[in-house]
């Protein structure tokens, strides 16, 4: 049952062990919180975790001058604490690399858009890169081969590379279960199918097993599943992107190591192969996919639901190809040995919804990583845990707080200030059961 007074000996479950769930049972756990548990329907790492993946980009963007916006004030706060325990914190340190970050376009609008909303090529160390030769010159010599048919770009090496999402959050959950957090993960157990309401309170929540669990303060971080359990006032939306693998041969991967991340912000873009299985990762860029059904727990009104699947469209596919042909064509026809969809959780203004719910006092809702989540992993869970106690910075509270009025009349198919392919949101309803990869099947026939 909920307190009002919070205390190192409260009972706090946080729903969801993904990126933020686990890094905010890690913060809590080092302030000296006994009592945290966390619930979850698949072991850590979930499969539909955006942060369950081989490597995730880690890039900063300079404060606009003269009069940066508050959004870009906020999320340059939570950059730079998340880049300092990337680099000193013992649990994430070993899984930042700081290689390097090129930002990239391949028409006029792009580029301009890039040097006007997305760096300040004037600031920090960014080098321009005006041709083919100098987007080669970035990496040893045969491994950018393309021809960069109208590109032009910037890179940077301070402070931006790629983090190894994966291991960081199982570090942040073997750290926070030695500390003593009680981890609850797997169907049906773990897999919440409601929180609990008593009077005008979240006390809890209950599982598929039947189990109710109580606890004095409740935090929602379970990304793009938190929709499903809270009404948000159309805040969120999950929304999912596209990612492919091809596997290298051990001598191929130790000639791709220690490469800056190359981003198009509208075709996609590669970082260097994982240690284990020598695969080389690929997202094309674009909008996003949704996937809207009718929903029997709202109305029958039409949502986006999540679901874990380990191949991409087609479309996507011919996407990442494309982008090879511009960079790596040499790599353009090789078979792609993994793929999958990957989901987040969209706000309206991209920024993060981290606050206590204004009608439930024991609640705090922490979502929203709206495709810039995962970086944020050594520290979200401290601020996160800031909301919990009442101390959040204003810097950062006036931005995530909870904003419902502007998502009132929502669009949405909205594409977020994002670009490529088709260059709008994409639905998973249109497509077609035939229009996916089988690469488990092609690889199967090749053996």
């Amino acid at each position: 049952m909920a307190t009002l007074e919070l205390n190192h000996a409260s009972s706090i479950l946080i729903v969801g062990a993904g990126t933020w769930g686990c890094s905010t049972a890690l913060h809590l756990a080092r302030r000296g919180y006994k009592n945290v548990k966390v619930l979850d329907p698949h072991p850590v790492p979930s499969p539909i975790a955006a942060g369950n993946d081989i490597n995730k980009i880690m890039e900063h963007k300079e404060l606009k001058s003269p009069k940066p916006d508050a959004r870009s004030i906020a999320f340059a706060t939570c950059t730079r604490a998340a880049l300092k325990g990337w680099k000193t914190d013992p649990v994430f340190q070993p899984y930042f690399h700081e290689t390097g970050f090129i930002v990239s376009g391949h028409t006029p609008a792009l580029i301009e858009h890039i040097k006007t909303e997305d760096i300040d090529p004037s600031e920090g160390d960014w080098a321009a890169l005006e041709s083919a030769e100098d987007f080669r010159q970035t990496m040893p010599p045969g491994v950018l081969t393309g021809d960069f048919p109208g590109w032009k770009g910037w890179i940077s090496r301070v402070g931006t590379g790629w983090i190894h999402a994966r291991k960081a959050m199982v570090s942040a959950y073997n750290e926070a279960q030695r500390l003593g957090v009680s981890f609850v993960t797997g169907s049906p157990e773990g897999n919440v199918e409601s929180l609990i309401y008593k009077d005008g309170d979240v006390v809890g929540a209950r599982t598929a097993d039947g189990l109710s669990h109580y606890a004095d303060r409740t935090i929602l971080a379970a990304g793009a599943g938190s929709d499903r359990l809270l009404d948000f006032k159309k805040q969120l939306r999950p929304t999912a992107w596209t990612l492919s693998h091809i596997r290298m041969t051990p001598e191929e991967a130790e000639k791709y190591r220690n490469l800056p991340v190359l981003f198009n912000v509208a075709k996609g873009f590669f970082m260097e192969p994982d240690e284990e299985k020598h695969e080389l990762k690929i997202c094309d860029e674009h909008p996003g996919y949704c996937n809207f059904v009718v929903d029997p727990d709202h109305q029958g009104e039409k949502r986006s639901i999540p679901f874990a699947k380990e191949q991409i469209p087609l479309e996507a596919e011919a996407r990442a190809r494309d982008f090879l042909r511009d960079t790596m064509p040499h790599l353009a026809d090789r078979p792609f040995s993994f793929a999958r969809i990957c989901w987040d959780a969209d706000t309206v203004d991209r920024a993060f919804l981290i606050d206590r719910h204004p009608e439930y006092a024991s609640l705090v809702v922490a979502v929203g990583g709206s495709g810039n989540g995962a970086m944020q992993m050594p520290t979200i869970g401290g601020f996160i845990s800031d909301v919990l106690e009442g101390k959040l910075q204003k810097e950062l509270k006036d931005v995530v707080r909870w904003r419902p009025e502007i998502a009132i009349r929502r669009d949405w198919k909205s594409t977020q200030n994002r670009f490529g392919g088709p260059d709008r949101l994409m639905d998973f309803q249109d497509v077609k059961d035939d229009e996916w990869t089988s690469i488990g099947e092609e690889m199967a026939s090749r053996l």
